[in-house]
């Protein structure tokens, strides 16, 4: 018995020493971190299946923004090079035999710049511009002979207004069609030929068009449109049908439900949408739906399925549908039988794939993964062998120099009973029985979700030390639509009680540290955290990023839509104490947290004037508090150095407020190394 003791504690000791060698020389990551990392975006499988475009972004500090390169891989696995040169490109399409590749280009100099179509063949070669249109193409779609490509492109003004416009008549008539906020345009739907080059307006309605799809014989067009412009009522758009040969116009739907993603099945008569509810737009996971062109008869086919899908497409035959689907916080591919309703699970990633992109035959996709240790990476998968491998390391090095926070799904009840889940991420230094300070991060929406992905900041901050809370609180998506409702009428009620039961958990267990706790949110987080520090003074620091402290003044300026149908209830003049109370600016007098907040001045979801009135309140308070105003960003923040005074910032407010260092140095930026892709393989 002490011999077997002996050799476990040997065993023991052997393993510690061997992890302690391991990251010995690694380090906590820093916000430069950041900007070394490649992002892989935008997949497109061959129809064959045979090969992989793929977009590489990185960030260019000099030039303060991120920038996309294209290039070209096996399905199986081998040498990737550039394919698209230096003019780039974007919304890649092949043609459906995969001869060809049409994708969008900037022309033009100056405010007369446009997207137009260019087409170059797969095999290599020079791209050509296909159109040369007056206003710039949206969506395009390869018909199925190849012969001609579809398109939507805004209508173009008349010449005497566009010179009266740049001369500086340009006032905007607010909601009057087809203005809605800003100045807008009627779009409508075009074809060309490849050969002759001759354009084609197919519609000629006053209507913004969303989605839409051509039939496989090229008759008929299916799209939702609206005749309205107004930013809250997206659910007025119908699906119609359009005949090519003699223009005739058929209303689908007649609801006040937002359907989108039309596309038709391979026989031409039936149509796939999506759309939360078949009458209103309801606080719901959006589910598939299939409705017969012809009859206008509609079904809901996906009611197996509980949680948010993307990347639908429907099988080559039309006997089902196929669809990324994430529930809770991981991902798997699914697929549909639309007349059974029978659902099968065909690969589970353990993580969060996006982008999905499938061969013609649907044997084949291509996909970005990743988890909360992988930075998003190319993968491939067969999906008749249910197999995946990883196509490229971009950011190997992540793994072999960074300590990375260690990460686990936790569950609590909250104050009703409700069962509520969340993210757990210990600091890579944690130690069982000594408690860590507390991240507590608050997601947007509200009905926003923390998955299994790969969150920069989540290490950035375990580096530091912090042990961190990712609540999917009631309100979240990714689960079913009873949790999805649950702060109906309630922001700010249970959802701030999903929180706090999350924080006291990991107290009662140990982990957290409940003297130095600190709550963070951008969005919806930063409208919750911002309620959360009117409701409770534990915390001894708190970030708010674009927040709203006051319903009833972002009524008009903000999207207030679910606001009033679903949040609060009504609106400011049915039910004003119903939106006062449920502002944190009417608490604001309860805040002793420390509080720094963060916005970008040309915010439309939640406007700026929000975070100023939140500071100005606390600054008349006397309360400790910063507030930093990012220009020409909107609802997120997406210049490179704007993002690292973001993050830099956060973090030194909660090292001195919640570790009580005010002396925290950030990180010095690294010299710039030489551009790495200048001795990758030339363009092909």
């Amino acid at each position: 018995m002490l011999r077997r003791l002996w050799v476990v504690v040997a065993c023991v000791s052997l393993c510690s020493l061997w992890l302690a060698a391991e990251t010995a020389d690694k380090r906590p990551m820093t916000v430069d971190d950041i900007f070394r990392m490649t992002d892989v975006v935008s997949p497109l499988l061959s129809p064959d299946g045979e090969w992989i475009l793929y977009g590489r972004r990185t960030v260019d500090w000099d030039e303060n923004e991120s920038k996309t390169t294209y290039w070209r891989i096996p399905w199986q696995g081998g040498e990737a090079y550039r394919f698209i040169g230096e003019e780039g490109g974007s919304s890649f399409a092949f043609s459906p035999q995969g001869g060809y590749l049409a994708f969008l280009r900037e022309v033009g100099e100056g405010k007369d710049r446009k997207r137009q179509i260019f087409i170059m063949r797969t095999r290599g070669g020079e791209a050509v511009q296909l159109t040369k249109h007056k206003t710039s193409v949206g969506r395009f779609l390869w018909g199925r002979d190849e012969s001609r490509i579809y398109f939507q492109a805004d209508d173009a003004r008349p010449k005497e207004e566009e010179a009266e416009i740049k001369k500086g008549a340009d006032a905007i008539f607010v909601d009057e069609p087809p203005n809605g906020q800003g100045r807008d345009q009627w779009n409508n739907l075009w074809m060309i030929g490849l050969d002759d080059k001759e354009e084609k307006q197919i519609t000629d309605e006053r209507h913004l068009i969303s989605s839409w799809d051509i039939s496989p014989d090229g008759s008929r067009l299916v799209y939702t449109a609206r005749s309205e412009n107004r930013r809250n009522q997206q659910y007025l758009a119908e699906i119609y049908l359009h005949s090519i040969q003699d223009g005739l116009r058929t209303r689908l739907t007649d609801n006040q439900a937002p359907e989108r993603g039309v596309q038709f099945a391979p026989d031409g008569r039936r149509v796939l949408y999506s759309a939360p509810d078949d009458q209103e737009w309801e606080l719901r996971n959006d589910k598939i739906w299939v409705i017969d062109a012809d009859s206008k008869e509609y079904r809901m086919v996906s009611g197996a399925f509980e949680g948010n899908m993307g990347d639908v497409e429907w099988g080559p035959e039309g006997d089902f549908i196929y669809f990324s689907g994430l529930q809770r916080t991981e991902d798997a591919l699914f697929r549909l039988d639309p007349v059974s309703g029978a659902l099968e699970k065909l690969l589970d990633v353990d993580g969060v794939m996006s982008s999905v992109s499938y061969s013609a035959d649907r044997s084949r996709i291509a996909y970005v993964f990743e988890d909360h240790d992988t930075p998003a990476e190319l993968y491939a998968a067969s999906l008749t062998q249910a197999s995946s491998r990883e196509l490229t390391d971009h950011n190997a090095w992540v793994e072999e120099e960074l300590l990375l926070s260690d990460m686990k799904v936790v569950n609590w009840k909250s104050t009703d009973g409700l069962p509520i889940e969340g993210l757990l991420h210990l600091p890579p230094t944690y130690q069982e029985g000594r408690r860590s300070p507390l991240i507590l991060h608050i997601h947007g929406g509200p009905a926003g979700v923390f998955t299994n992905n790969f969150d920069a900041r989540v290490h950035i901050f375990g580096g530091l030390g912090y042990a961190q809370l990712q609540p999917n609180v009631r309100g979240s998506s990714g689960y079913d639509d009873e949790l999805l409702r649950g702060n109906m009428n309630d922001i700010g009620g249970g959802d701030y009680q999903d929180l706090m039961t999350g924080v006291d958990y990991l107290i009662e267990q140990g982990i957290a540290d409940p003297e130095r706790l600190g709550v963070r949110g951008w969005s919806y987080g930063g409208i919750l955290g911002g309620w959360t520090i009117t409701q409770t003074d534990r915390f001894k620091a708190a970030s708010l990023g674009a927040m709203v402290s006051d319903w009833t003044s972002e009524y008009g300026p903000g999207f207030n839509h679910d606001v009033r149908l679903w949040y609060i209830g009504g609106t400011p003049w049915e039910n004003p104490e119903g939106w006062r109370q449920k502002s944190s600016l009417t608490h604001i007098a309860n805040v002793e947290t420390p509080t720094i907040l963060f916005h970008g001045n040309n915010d439309r979801t939640d406007t700026e004037g929000q975070s100023m009135m939140y500071f100005a309140a606390l600054k008349d308070r006397g309360i400790e508090t910063r507030y930093i105003r990012f220009p020409r960003e909107g609802h997120g923040i997406r210049e490179p150095r704007h993002f690292r005074t973001l993050v830099v910032e956060e973090v030194r407010w909660m090292q001195r407020y919640v570790l009580d260092d005010p002396d925290w140095q950030a990180w010095q930026r690294p010299s710039e190394k030489k551009d790495e892709e200048k001795d990758e393989p030339e363009v092909r």
